[in-house]
């Protein structure tokens, strides 16, 4: 386990998924988590005797209410996991303009956003730890691979891992590390909307494509959301304390051919 204690972690998009069990990672770690998304997750957020917010990350205006409210009630920040995204599944003929808008507004400026405005506040802080404070960026194996029908999620989860490169080198003279994480796919309401797109694009059943993809991981199943967020917990703890800038690859070996 790693050890947290006196952390103050910020997750985005906990309301499921990734973001609910890294919520309860970094809690079980000792961290105090406040967690947001579009419908504050309450029932969590108490069960793990942290705060839960409402925020929409396309916002600017949702982020500097988030991060007051870290500033003036939480104690600060020292942990952001900037996890909320969208998946979209469409040949490049179908994908409007609109499509493309919303999926880069959401995964990639949602970033921005959480990076821009949180960089001060983990600055404050950075210090008391031997690895300073951490920023956390959910990518996928889709910013590291192409694939057909996925272009605009490709394109958003490719600038994501250029853009935590970017802010290693930017903020590392404020004790700030930034590393993103890419996962294959996971057994998460995305994972199932994955599952349905590429069930729509090859006219195979549902099962029948989860078991081929599940067979594109050489481990030969989709991952479980505990699998990613023992990631992030790593990332955000001290063990990774000389990482800033780097890929953590957590997707079964998919990527490995």
């Amino acid at each position: 386990m790693q050890d947290l204690d006196g952390r103050i972690a910020l997750i985005t998009g906990a309301g499921r998924g990734i973001g609910a069990a890294t919520a309860r990672a970094l809690a079980a770690a000792g961290a105090k988590v406040i967690l947001t998304d579009l419908e504050a997750p309450v029932a969590l957020a108490e069960s793990l005797g942290g705060w839960a917010l409402t925020q929409d990350v396309t916002s600017e205006a949702d982020w500097e209410t988030v991060m007051a409210f870290a500033r003036d009630t939480a104690g600060g920040l020292d942990i952001l996991v900037n996890n909320a995204g969208l998946f979209l599944m469409k040949p490049l003929s179908e994908t409007s303009l609109a499509d493309w808008k919303r999926i880069q507004s959401v995964n990639v400026e949602g970033v921005f956003l959480g990076a821009k405005h949180a960089a001060p506040l983990l600055a404050e802080r950075a210090s008391k730890w031997r690895g300073g404070a951490s920023i956390i960026n959910l990518s996928s194996v889709a910013g590291l691979v192409g694939s057909a029908g996925t272009s605009a999620y490709n394109a958003s989860k490719g600038a994501v891992r250029l853009l935590t490169k970017s802010l290693a080198m930017e903020l590392a003279p404020l004790q700030i590390r930034a590393n993103s994480v890419h996962p294959g796919v996971i057994e998460t309401h995305m994972g199932d909307e994955v599952v349905a797109g590429f069930s729509a694009a090859s006219g195979m059943g549902d099962n029948e494509t989860r078991v081929a993809l599940a067979q594109r991981h050489p481990l030969g199943h989709m991952g479980d959301v505990v699998n990613i967020a023992d990631a992030i917990v790593f990332l955000a703890s001290d063990r990774s304390a000389f990482m800033t800038g780097s890929e953590l690859v957590v997707d079964g070996g998919m990527t490995a051919n």
